[in-house]
């Protein structure tokens, strides 16, 4: 597979994903004479993919589900954050050099303080769902000092992995599945709950279902879903229904977009005209869906 592009993003589905939408309106802000476009790739055709990316034309590439942790054997160099979450969601070409990088960590923490109003230090936390962007989160919130975390997913083993990880950095710590009666006494718990599944995302296999009910949100829980597509999730709106604070995804996504491409071009990205770009294009999407 060949890329004309100096710039994308990888998922399999892909179809839903703005990135390209406030990516592009970043690279035509600072009239950077390059294109941002959107490949579906087959989990089949990872490695393939990964070895085109050599390209001298191609920049970055940014990595979406389920493709966060299948692209790491396939470069050449992993940064910090990603090896220690296991993920990778930025890609860099140097010359034929593909290094991986995770800011999934910072947009995560950057949108639940500047957007959700939270300090996670000291709290009690709840993470529905095991998989690359639940270890990002993870990654972030050890780092944010927490108190304690829960971790629930319908694979337990992958929740004690995260549970492990949490352990050994000293932060007490529990996995357990989900759905389970477990998983609902760590809700009724919790200072904060995010959601790392994709339940509720639009044209998703599961795109009406909630992970949690109403009853097993705390109203003085901040309930943080990292689905963008619909802006208000079911679980928002569960939780919206339980008096609960609320934060979507959209915040998240644009400041780990914005750290990518700071990241690719060495300079700051301009967040604002992200910003814009990103709720313009979910509005226009949901008064046409």
């Amino acid at each position: 597979m060949s890329i004309s592009t100096a710039f994308g993003i990888i998922g399999y589905p892909i179809g839903h994903s703005i990135s390209p939408t406030f990516q592009q309106a970043a690279l035509d802000s600072l009239a950077i004479g390059a294109e941002y476009q959107a490949y579906e790739v087959d989990p089949d055709d990872v490695r393939s993919f990964v070895a085109s990316l050599r390209a001298d034309a191609v920049t970055g590439i940014n990595v979406t589900v389920p493709h966060k942790e299948a692209v790491m054997p396939f470069l050449d160099e992993i940064d910090d954050w990603a090896a220690e979450a296991g993920a990778v969601n930025t890609i860099v070409n140097r010359s034929g050099h593909l290094t991986g990088h995770n800011t999934d960590g910072y947009g995560f923490l950057r949108a639940l303080r500047e957007s959700g109003d939270f300090d996670p230090a000291g709290k009690t936390v709840l993470i529905l769902g095991a998989g690359g962007s639940a270890r990002g989160v993870v990654q972030a919130l050890l780092r944010a000092d927490i108190g304690a975390l829960t971790i629930a997913n319908r694979t337990l083993a992958r929740a004690q992995s995260l549970a492990d990880l949490a352990d050994a950095r000293g932060v007490e710590s529990r996995a357990m599945s989900l759905p389970s009666p477990e998983a609902s006494l760590a809700a009724r718990s919790a200072d904060l709950i995010v959601n790392c599944t994709s339940l509720g995302m639009r044209h998703g296999p599961d795109e009406a279902a909630s992970p949690l009910r109403r009853d097993e949100i705390p109203p003085t829980a901040l309930v943080y879903d990292l689905v963008y597509n619909p802006m208000l999730t079911p679980l928002l709106r569960v939780a919206d229904d339980a008096g609960a604070k609320t934060l979507g995804g959209i915040s998240m996504l644009v400041y780990q977009g914005a750290a990518s491409f700071q990241i690719w071009l060495d300079r700051p990205a301009p967040v604002d005209v992200m910003m814009d770009a990103a709720l313009t294009a979910m509005r226009q999407r949901e008064a046409t869906e």
